[in-house]
């Protein structure tokens, strides 16, 4: 009995059970992976054309006179204070996020994060563009208002926007009021600069904003700051990012905190990499100082 549980009674080439089904269902998978990957249309295939695309560098604008102006290519970075990480607004796109009409990009409305990669490219990179007729190239100035918009061709020139937050309306994880790209250029889309030390801020309303030192970017219907909440983290296509959201922190001095401060960053005129990076905070900040005594003294 124990030889005969031993004997096969079919070879292991031998065909046995619904073995035909399994086949034509192994060739229907094959024909279809072959047809997708042939049209670009595997996962793997699309991120890397996403990441090909909205990873691609961008030249950031060289400031000669230290300040901001309309038409200024700048990527938006928050330091975060002394125990956060580093981070930069940037478009949050996946590949449902994409569109081929009428040319392949990021279809609106579509979310922004703030990741840790400081680098300018598609994905970090803004345009300080007019919304009250002021010419390209002209300075912009505190209290001012103006639009950030995302530059064209794949990222489709769209406007960071926000507006009251609502049940239905609002950021995924904080609740808060939510922040996003939108294609219409309105008042939800103006935005205004403002001295980070409350101190100091009416003395420094309707002065050239310096370029590359602390500024807070408030939200002109809502009158919220432009925030990172770095409790507020998830994992998405290019790593571990933070939530971004428009809301005012206040510390126990009324103070705005260290999540509500944005360096608007630029080019190193020397042509040397990032400007902020050449620049400690501390020369910075004498840096802020100094430039506005010079324009003081112009005026007078």
């Amino acid at each position: 009995m124990l030889e005969m549980a031993q004997f096969r009674c079919y070879q292991s080439k031998a065909k046995a059970g619904n073995w035909r089904e399994d086949q034509v269902l192994e060739e229907t998978k094959m024909k279809e992976y072959l047809e997708k990957k042939e049209k670009g249309e595997l996962v793997a295939q699309k991120v890397d054309l996403l990441k090909q695309n909205i990873l691609q560098p961008v030249n950031l604008s060289v400031t000669n006179d230290g300040n901001l102006h309309f038409g200024d290519v700048v990527m938006l970075v928050n330091m975060g204070g002394e125990h956060g990480e580093c981070s930069v607004v940037s478009i949050n796109c996946d590949i449902h996020s994409l569109t081929n009409v009428p040319s392949l990009g990021i279809q609106a409305p579509c979310q922004v994060s703030a990741g840790s990669s400081i680098q300018p490219c598609t994905r970090t990179a803004f345009i300080i563009t007019s919304v009250d007729s002021s010419p390209e190239g002209a300075t912009l100035h505190f209290e001012q208002n103006f639009a950030l918009k995302t530059t064209s061709g794949f990222a489709r020139g769209l406007y960071l926007t926000s507006d009251l937050k609502s049940f239905q309306k609002c950021a995924k994880m904080s609740r808060l009021q939510e922040v996003y790209l939108d294609k219409s250029d309105c008042f939800l889309s103006w935005w205004k600069m403002v001295h980070f030390d409350p101190q100091e801020r009416l003395e420094y309303e309707g002065l050239p904003v310096p370029a590359n030192v602390k500024v807070l970017i408030k939200h002109c219907k809502t009158n919220q700051a432009l925030a990172v909440l770095e409790n507020q983290v998830f994992w998405n296509t290019y790593g571990k990012e933070y939530e971004v959201t428009a809301q005012t922190f206040l510390d126990s001095h009324k103070a705005e905190q260290d999540n509500n401060h944005w360096i608007l960053c630029t080019s190193d005129p020397a042509g040397d990499g990032l400007a902020l990076l050449k620049l400690p905070q501390s020369a910075a900040k004498n840096q802020f100082t100094d430039t506005h005594l010079q324009n003081d003294s112009i005026q007078a």
